[in-house]
């Protein structure tokens, strides 16, 4: 589902990703971990070019990503983003905010669209709340919101940009407990984030980033139970310290 074959990005002088290559087959649940400023984000961001790169090259679903114009939006629509900030439209509804994708994008009728939403609410826990505006709700409603409208779209692939990180600590599960059962479908989904536990239970595969590389990819058990390199065993030291 996606190839990255030596991918290059720079920030002036800062190297924030070195030379990556990897792929992500259909259906697999890649994690992405690593200490802050790692490249994780941006590494996340170039796959459907919210980051530009200045070396390599990236294929979706065995198509280059395109550069810009009309190519690049459709390949967007096929590729679901949950951010750290819920980017949701403060005036509209959230059924509004659910069904402007499928509609403006998708070209589904009203009734269709709405119908798709209230199913994809109802999967995410908050079906009730559908007719409040986004400031009724918490941050975490908030964040599964965000996670209906990008399957609204039906989406090939999800990224999830660290998802939980803006939340309070108590709202973070019920966030979690929507991206577990995502994993469980067979959605191809790459994951940002700090989550260790999630990443141990819901993953097939862990990426472990530092100084731009990926320094490790291995299969969860291994990567906390024997992890090969002295970066990623100082990294699991510190979290688990804490």
């Amino acid at each position: 589902m996606v190839r990255m074959s030596g991918v290059a990005k720079r920030f002036g002088d800062f190297r924030a990703l070195k030379d990556i290559s990897v792929d992500v087959p259909r259906g697999q649940v890649v994690v992405v971990l690593g200490p802050s400023g790692s490249g994780k984000s941006t590494l996340c961001r170039t796959i459907n070019r919210l980051e530009t790169i200045d070396g390599g090259a990236i294929e979706i679903d065995g198509r280059p990503l395109p550069e810009e114009g009309r190519a690049l939006t459709r390949l967007r629509a096929d590729i679901g983003m949950v951010f750290q900030q819920f980017n949701l439209f403060p005036h509209l509804s959230i059924l509004g905010n659910v069904t402007l994708g499928p509609r403006k994008v998708r070209g589904l009728d009203k009734a269709a669209a709405e119908e798709r939403a209230l199913r994809l609410l109802d999967r995410v826990g908050i079906a009730d709340q559908a007719g409040k505006f986004p400031t009724e709700l918490s941050g975490g409603q908030q964040q599964r919101v965000a996670i209906a409208r990008a399957l609204a779209m039906e989406p090939k692939l999800m990224l999830f940009d660290e998802p939980t990180s803006a939340l309070d600590p108590e709202m973070v599960g019920e966030v979690l407990d929507v991206m577990r059962d995502l994993a469980g479908t067979g959605m191809t989904m790459v994951c940002v984030t700090h989550e260790m536990g999630f990443a141990r239970r819901a993953a097939d595969r862990v990426l472990f980033m530092a100084d731009g590389e990926i320094a490790e990819d291995a299969h969860p058990d291994e990567f906390f139970e024997r992890p090969r390199s002295s970066r990623a065993r100082d990294f699991l030291g510190k979290i688990l310290a804490h």
